[in-house]
């Protein structure tokens, strides 16, 4: 069996041949190795911002270190367009959807996937926001259908993702159940494959895609963050397992380099923080979760593009072979393009190393939109726009996401009241807690240019906050175990948080936490309606069941019991709206600061 028949059969078809076209050689080409050129054009996080996003998430600080307008899908193709060559290949680095705009999100992000494949997308990461909807939705979205539940969008029965999606590092729980997916890596036609798949696992999706550009082939491997248990609703993913980044793509690795593809790129839903203000082609990461990636895999793999943290860097770090290898990401919402233009050796088919150049480009609104991908948004938002547009209350100010000294923003507080409203009767709550990731975006006073006037929230702009539709769900804690929640927000503790995630609460709940105390002894002096809460009592906590589930390393809500199932929480946001005409900012003074 020949190195390509085996690659096919080991990539179940991922396998895609490009134009072999010939390089021109320089002069002294009997000394230096024959080359061909390969441009890789990256996108991550892009949300489903298919409209230019506004405020601060619709700006970016270029290479010149000036603020700038950024994104929109149109734009997006326009920028695409010019940087396309015919030695191209379009990747992503994950949550392509999720956490979307109605105008998206109102269709389970098809038209998001949609203009993916106009852009000529070739091979995506999953990205946690992927599974937003479980991984049954994700499967649909790859391959096609209807929604289970809401049918056929207006374009139609849904045809599937024309790139593919990948994600090393997704097995199944119990692979007895699942043994199609070893079979559709062509493990049943490969004793090499197979044996090197037993012991490892049976991957949930694919874990590589190979493009063949100009007679070389171009090996993907994608990985999502190990923490997705943590953010996402854990009913979605019940029967999954994330497991380390590293080992995955070390295994993946191997796995190409069985069918000969020495070309390695990771395309990683993982990334770091930079400091504000920093130009997009600044090496101005923190080493974090993905600079550990990008130190550790396989001194096989040649570059690591990465997404996640929303922020635009570009690196270059040491492999464990000590050679230098980029990693890069190109911030969030269709606002940067990553460039990467590479050399690949034809002889031995590996990337040379010292031929990557990288280039961060924004996606500015100063060029012409493309006018398909316009009349494409436009005919999106004429589809969503009765329901976007429709007014569901009004509000005396801006109403922002903004954190305060204690953690709280006035947002935050408004969602946890509107909560708690929606889930007193039914399932007899007491106090509500909200997660502050969960608060997408501000309410801003003014009107938009859909004509609504100043103060008048629409239903597009709810949903813009709220975008996840979770459950309500509410559970009884002990006093006790509530407090552990409330120490559960900071870092230090057993359950491994990230990093310090301030629950909104509530109008009738308050207490006090002192962050330079020991983790266990931060909360204290928890009141619901000014009366202390014992630990031995019961209270009955609204939430929403991502929260419930344990998501956010809140893993003490999963020891609630007696639980309630209720009203969605974009429905719980809307209805507050709607009955508490008009809602002023809630001020943020429910919890006390005392060191």
């Amino acid at each position: 069996m020949t190195s390509r028949s085996l690659l096919r059969l080991a990539l179940a078809g991922a396998v895609t041949s490009g134009a072999v076209l010939l390089a021109t050689l320089p002069a002294n080409a009997s000394k230096a190795p024959p080359t061909v050129p390969v441009r890789l054009l990256a996108l991550n996080d892009f949300h489903g911002n298919l409209e230019p996003p506004t405020g601060s998430s619709g700006r970016m600080v270029d290479e010149h270190g000036n603020t700038v307008d950024a994104g929109g899908a149109a734009y997006v193709a326009t920028h695409m367009k010019a940087l396309t060559d015919r030695n191209t290949i379009a990747v992503a680095q994950g949550d392509l959807i999720g956490a979307s705009p109605l105008i998206s999100a109102a269709y389970h992000d098809e038209p998001s996937i949609e203009f993916m494949d106009k852009l000529g997308l070739k091979v995506a990461a999953v990205g946690n926001h992927e599974f937003d909807e479980g991984y049954t939705e994700l499967r649909r979205i790859m391959n096609g259908g209807c929604h289970p539940v809401d049918g056929c969008s207006p374009a139609g029965t849904w045809k599937g993702a024309g790139f593919d999606y990948v994600g090393a590092n997704v097995l199944f729980k119990n692979p007895h159940e699942k043994t199609d997916a070893l079979a559709a890596l062509g493990g049943a036609d490969s004793a090499k494959v197979k044996k090197l798949l037993d012991g490892w696992g049976v991957p949930a999706l694919p874990p590589v895609s190979v493009k063949w550009m100009n007679g070389v082939p171009i090996g993907f491997i994608g990985l999502v963050t190990q923490t997705t248990p943590n953010i996402v609703t854990s009913e979605g993913i019940k029967d999954l397992k994330f497991v380390d980044e590293v080992k995955a793509a070390d295994v993946a690795s191997k796995l190409l380099k069985l069918v000969g593809v020495k070309a390695q790129v990771v395309l990683v839903h993982e990334g770091d923080q930079v400091n504000a203000g920093q130009s997009p082609d600044a090496c101005a990461a923190t080493p974090g979760a993905g600079n550990r990636i990008a130190t550790q895999v396989d001194p096989e793999i040649d570059l690591i593009l990465s997404g996640h943290s929303h922020q635009a860097y570009l690196c270059t770090v040491k492999d464990p072979a000590g050679e230098d290898r980029l990693y890069s990401q190109g911030g969030s919402f269709g606002r940067v393009i990553t460039q990467v233009d590479l050399k690949v050796n034809t002889r031995s088919r590996d990337i040379v190393r010292s031929s990557v150049v990288a280039d961060n480009h924004v996606v500015t609104r100063t060029v012409d939109p493309d006018r398909e991908i316009s009349t494409f948004v436009q005919t999106w938002k004429d589809r969503v726009a009765p329901v976007a547009n429709r007014a569901v209350g009004t509000i005396t100010g801006d109403i922002t996401n903004t954190a305060g000294p204690s953690g709280e923003s006035s947002l935050g507080n408004l969602i946890a009241d509107a909560q708690l409203a929606a889930t007193r009767t039914g399932g007899n709550a007491q106090i509500a807690l909200m997660n502050p990731g969960g608060v997408r975006a501000s309410l801003s006073y003014a009107g938009s240019p859909a004509g609504e006037g100043d103060g008048v929230v629409t239903y597009g702009e709810a949903f813009t906050v709220q975008p996840f539709n979770n459950l309500m769900q509410v559970v009884t804690l002990t006093g006790a175990q509530l407090k552990t929640v409330l120490e559960q927000q900071f870092t230090g503790g057993p359950n491994n948080q990230a990093f310090t995630k301030i629950l909104q609460p509530s109008a009738n709940f308050t207490y006090s936490y002192s962050a330079s105390a020991p983790w266990g002894s931060k909360v204290s002096d928890m009141k619901i309606d000014g009366v202390p809460v014992t630990d031995t009592q019961t209270v009955r906590v609204a939430a929403n069941n991502f929260l419930v589930g344990g998501g956010d390393a809140f893993l003490a809500f999963t020891e609630g019991t007696d639980l309630w199932s209720g009203p969605l929480d974009i429905d719980a946001f809307v209805d507050y709206l709607g009955q508490n005409n008009p809602i002023a900012p809630p001020a943020t003074n429910r919890i006390t600061v005392a060191g």
